[in-house]
């Protein structure tokens, strides 16, 4: 009886696991990265129509925003890869995650219908755009 718990606890946790692990090892979808582009502010506010303002960088943490804090230090993240079958991201974190986040932070500093999201970081200004890997020189 006590081994028949054991494993009605064990294998739900298994399978989760697996679910959360096995997308990101299989691979196989559409890849994206965050890339940063320097960009000069019109009368105060980003170039952008759908813009007026910008997040402060310092508000956010490497561990919370990996993908948009090695934008900003290296001009592009490290890719994100889709799971194949669209379920990766209830179990991982995205930068499509980041960008939400951003939205609902500030929303006059994002385009969300672009995935864009404009960041200011020790004085410069940036445009952060989630973009395909067709469109990144790796």
């Amino acid at each position: 009886m006590r081994r028949r718990y054991l494993l009605l606890l064990l294998v739900p946790l298994v399978v989760l696991l697996a679910l959360g692990a096995l997308p990101s090892l299989i691979g196989g979808g559409d890849v994206s990265y965050v890339v940063a582009t320097e960009v000069e502010l019109e009368n105060g506010s980003p170039p952008s129509e759908g813009a007026t303002e910008t997040i402060d960088a310092e508000n956010l943490s490497v561990n919370r925003f990996p993908y948009t804090m090695q934008a900003l230090d290296d001009g592009v993240s490290e890719p994100y890869e889709a799971g194949r079958f669209g379920f990766e991201s209830a179990f991982t974190h995205t930068p499509f995650d980041e960008f939400g986040e951003f939205e609902q932070w500030n929303s006059n500093a994002t385009e969300p219908d672009a995935d864009v999201a404009y960041v200011e970081q020790n004085g410069t200004y940036y445009r952060l755009e989630i973009t395909p890997e067709s469109d990144v020189d790796t």
